[in-house]
């Protein structure tokens, strides 16, 4: 396979991939704008996102959020060398005996809910609050089985290189939830949506990828052999990652357990925020990360680390794309969360409290969709100990710093401290990353990023300039003026950053604008 046709396979499985997680988002949105109605910024939204903790960290130690980081190479392996057959049964003892340890620690984690709660989110202490986050983790725990079957089922279709069903998966997921949710709430209250989650994850992640999965061959087995060399070889690839903590991860809890120190709906605040935030990250960051991946794996298996350098440097150079969309979120973040979730029992108030916020999480946005490419590099080679403990030890080191910021700006200072400590992980990591591999292009890498960072200074320099000078001229507040100002300052944006993009020769904009515009069929009809 030659390099350009890699890079073709890439932008197809990006596209797809892309508008996956756009849909994905946007449908995501509509969840929690959905909660936000029912619910706005209160201390039953905060017991909802408190109710995943637990969940989240089960899902993190079973690794079901790295079976395809780590399954795919080894998968891969057998693939190119035909024995295919091999490969399931590597497959089938994983999910066994996984499966099986799996099941253990979802009846645990139920049974002792109520203390893993009042250890991970003190702050939130006992009262109707408490019980609710309890009664809702004891809901979304058995989540996780369906998780993690549905990641080893994911892992098999991105090895064959078909994405269309594992893109439809957090679709299923997030619709399951809303239509649990406002079905299910005038009975149950905030409890529906709990409801919701185990139905999208049994319908979405599992049910779907187990047809996706049997649709390119997959090969079930009965067989519990942990003692296969691959199982073992897994093992030992994984359990880094289940001790280790990655930043996204941390992000998750950390905000939760300060969180629950801040007043009531400061949780809810910044999860908002951060589902925001998560839009620019997963358009991207996750979907260019999950394409590329797989192709990753195969130029590693090879050895070839020029090749694996010139993806994971390129893909970083679009990716800083991020930095100027990030800065139209700063200035109109008042409007887009009063489009977003504005209305029902989300008053002003928690409108005010969740704009403010949202500019500290949105100056980490690059930052949270670089790590994601970063990390795979390590992840391609199969070396899964040393980003797990640097990622660690970045984590432990920015506890400090989070609880200063804590004290000193309240909620702003712990979205602004998870930004800056995910900002110098990611750039930490790639300086060692550049430094094992001998990655010549690091300091292209380093000057985009630098010629990325003055046109997002002058983008925000002249659309705050833009923002103040059409307000004054609007005199009526509302779902449609905010709509109304949101398109006069993007139609500014987009030409600034074509203009910029073109003064400063940044290849990435260029190439970004024509792919639109030929998706979209608009360049075309210019011609």
């Amino acid at each position: 396979m030659t390099q350009t046709s890699t890079f073709k396979k890439i932008g197809l499985a990006s596209f797809i991939m892309m508008a996956s997680v756009f849909a994905s988002r946007i449908i995501g949105l509509a969840r929690e704008t959905a909660i936000a109605w029912m619910g706005g910024a209160s201390a039953d939204v905060d017991a909802y996102q408190v109710a995943f903790v637990i969940p989240e960290i089960l899902n993190h130690v079973v690794a079901s959020g790295f079976l395809s980081i780590t399954f795919i190479p080894i998968f891969t392996r057998y693939l190119v060398q035909n024995q295919e057959q091999e490969g399931y049964r590597v497959f089938s003892v994983i999910l066994n005996c996984f499966g099986a340890g799996l099941f253990i620690f979802i009846c645990l984690s139920m049974v002792f809910a109520p203390e893993l709660i009042a250890l991970l989110a003190p702050g939130l202490k006992n009262g109707p609050a408490f019980d609710l986050a309890v009664r809702m983790t004891r809901i979304i725990i058995p989540a996780q089985f369906f998780f993690f079957a549905g990641g080893l089922f994911n892992a098999v279709q991105y090895s064959k290189e078909q994405f269309l069903f594992p893109a439809l998966a957090p679709l299923i997921y997030n619709t399951g939830i809303i239509v649990g949710g406002i079905l299910l709430y005038p009975a149950l209250g905030m409890e529906s949506f709990a409801w919701g989650v185990l139905a999208g994850a049994f319908f979405g992640s599992f049910l779907l990828q187990l047809f996706g999965a049997k649709q390119v061959g997959l090969i079930y087995m009965p067989n519990f052999n942990f003692k296969h060399p691959d199982v073992i070889k897994y093992v030992l690839l994984t359990l880094p990652l289940m001790l280790g903590l990655t930043m996204t991860f941390s992000t998750e809890i950390l905000m939760k357990f300060f969180g629950s120190f801040l007043s009531e709906g400061s949780i809810s605040a910044m999860n908002y925020a951060l589902r925001i935030m998560f839009i620019l990250v997963g358009l991207f960051g996750n979907a260019v990360g999950v394409a590329s991946y797989p192709f990753m794996a195969k130029i590693a298996a090879k050895k070839d680390f020029s090749g694996l350098n010139t993806i994971i440097n390129q893909t970083l150079k679009y990716i800083f794309i991020v930095m100027p969309f990030s800065v139209v979120f700063m200035i109109l973040n008042k409007e887009v969360v009063a489009i977003l979730f504005q209305r029902g029992a989300f008053d002003a108030h928690d409108a005010a409290l969740t704009s403010g916020v949202l500019p500290y999480f949105m100056a980490g946005a690059f930052a949270f969709s670089a790590q994601t490419i970063v990390s795979r590099g390590f992840f391609a080679v199969q070396n899964t100990l040393f980003p797990a403990i640097f990622s660690s030890v970045c984590v432990a080191l920015s506890l400090p710093l989070l609880y200063f910021a804590m004290t000193a700006m309240g909620i702003k200072g712990v979205a602004l401290g998870l930004s800056l400590s995910v900002i110098i992980t990611t750039g930490a990591l790639f300086e060692v990353w550049s430094r094992k591999t001998k990655n010549a292009g690091r300091s292209d890498v380093y000057i985009s990023f630098g010629v990325m960072l003055l046109v997002s200074i002058l983008v925000w320099l002249a659309l705050k300039a833009i923002y103040v000078g059409i307000i004054p001229l609007i005199p009526i507040t509302g779902f449609f003026t905010h709509i109304f100002i949101c398109i006069i300052v993007g139609i500014f944006f987009l030409i600034l950053l074509a203009g910029m993009g073109k003064f400063f020769k940044i290849r990435e904009v260029s190439t970004l604008y024509a792919k639109v515009l030929t998706k979209t069929g608009l360049l075309r009809k210019v011609s």
